[in-house]
């Protein structure tokens, strides 16, 4: 079998070596590189079987990088480069399955489901002529290099409060210049609480883990938390109660009230109907205790 003849890099100009011997040290990518490394050998005048010895590379690998430099100059010495057959897949071809994965199956009288599975997405490529074959390894590549994951639906809401930015202004004036008659405290409510025994972790014997009873007996059934922080301590107040209604919340204001006996409260607080019920409107103006309340849809602001 004949040898195959030797292959060399093509003359260089000084400027080209210099330019090499920069690469060489101060490249921090291997790649960039071992490939630098090898084009300047082979400037040197060594063969491809000297660089495969010194290197431990194939002598494939060194003939495509010296091919490539003679055909690309310097930019064959980007990491990004790759020798071997062109993509079957073209980027036009990529953006488009990108697009669909971005699409919704309803969007393309798919009712059977309604989200897009790596194989469901395959063969609605493929029937569609999209492409004429595809892994699902090779979706999942195109969808990642394309900047398309795997996501959770998140949810957005906007306040329809004609009075929003006043009632906004209100509440953040009050955080960030707290009245020096008084203290704002922010008040509200948690639940329901599905009060049930969880499973735990302990010390125990090897393969013998604490046991606990499937079924138990719901004791306190359903609770409900209400509390309240304090901006100037940071510190919060709060009672576990089986309900969330205006006796409770009034309850609250009560105890808040005997905390701060001499300060007026300005307490802020949702839209919850409890919170506007004539009988804590009532005692509110007898008890010096100003209720701010947030814009609709803005609890956020709490």
């Amino acid at each position: 079998m004949a040898r195959r003849p030797e292959v060399f890099v093509r003359a260089l100009s000084m400027e080209e070596g210099r330019k090499l011997q920069r690469v060489t040290r101060t490249s921090k990518d291997p790649v960039r590189l071992r490939r630098a490394i090898v084009v300047m050998m082979s400037g040197q005048g060594q063969t491809v079987r000297d660089i495969t010895s010194l290197l431990q590379v194939s002598a494939e690998y060194v003939r495509d990088v010296i091919h490539a430099f003679n055909e690309r100059g310097f930019d064959a010495l980007d990491p990004k480069w790759s020798g071997g057959r062109p993509k079957v897949i073209g980027e036009r071809i990529r953006e488009r399955i990108c697009l669909i994965a971005r699409t919704s199956p309803v969007d393309w009288g798919i009712t059977a489901f309604s989200t897009w599975s790596l194989a469901k997405l395959r063969e609605h490529l493929i029937g569609r002529g999209t492409v004429a074959a595809i892994s699902r390894e090779t979706l999942r590549r195109i969808l990642r290099a394309g900047g398309v994951s795997w996501q959770t639906t998140t949810t957005w809401k906007a306040s329809t409060d004609p009075d929003f930015i006043a009632k906004m202004h209100r509440v953040l004036d009050l955080y960030d210049h707290p009245p020096a008659d008084g203290r704002v405290v922010c008040v509200d409510e948690f639940g329901p609480l599905n009060l049930q025994p969880r499973k735990g972790k302990a010390w125990r014997p090897v393969t013998k883990p604490a046991r606990q009873r499937a079924t138990y007996n719901r004791h306190g059934g359903v609770m409900h938390m209400l509390a309240a922080l304090d901006l100037a301590t940071g510190k919060i107040f709060y009672r576990i109660r089986d309900r969330k209604r205006h006796r409770e919340f009034l309850d609250l204001l009560k105890t808040l009230r005997t905390r701060w006996p001499d300060e007026k409260l300005y307490v802020v607080v949702d839209n919850f109907s409890p919170h506007r019920h004539p009988k804590v409107r009532t005692w509110c103006a007898a008890h010096d205790v100003e209720l701010v309340f947030l814009p609709t849809y803005g609890s956020w602001l709490n």
